[in-house]
């Protein structure tokens, strides 16, 4: 397995005009930086959340995170682990007692449950020095 970076949500850029969304991961420790294109919904479902914004009902990511934790689980984090045909893919880790599940997700669902679970950020190295981009200061 190579390296993991820790990464944060560093920026959302929402359009109302446009059906895709950009938001930007962060390098935690460095300057390097990545934007990801990603649905209407998922950007808002995130800013939503970052707002402090409480829907009445469940919203799907809510929802997956109270399934996931009523089965004895817990988001542990989002690991981004490929870049294929300019589309990123990234897998859910998860920790059910003493067992690791990893499941298969878009970055953009990912980061909506981060979100709401405070769980860490992680992109393979390999993805980084293909996706970066170096912060202006």
């Amino acid at each position: 397995m190579s390296k993991l970076i820790e990464v944060e949500l560093s920026k959302i850029i929402i359009d109302e005009k446009r059906q895709d969304q950009v938001i930007v991961l962060k390098e935690k420790t460095g300057e390097r930086q990545f934007p990801i294109v990603i649905g209407f919904l998922e950007a808002s479902s995130i800013k939503m959340k970052l707002s402090g914004m409480e829907p009445p009902r469940p919203m799907t990511h809510d929802l997956l995170v109270s399934t996931i934790e009523s089965l004895g689980g817990r988001l542990e984090r989002l690991i981004i682990d490929k870049m294929e045909d300019n589309t990123y893919h990234a897998k859910l880790e998860l920790k059910r007692g003493t067992k690791k599940i990893k499941v298969d997700a878009r970055p953009s669902d990912g980061i909506a449950l981060v979100v709401r679970t405070g769980a860490k950020i992680f992109v393979e190295e390999g993805v980084m020095e293909k996706s970066a981009l170096f912060k202006n200061t």
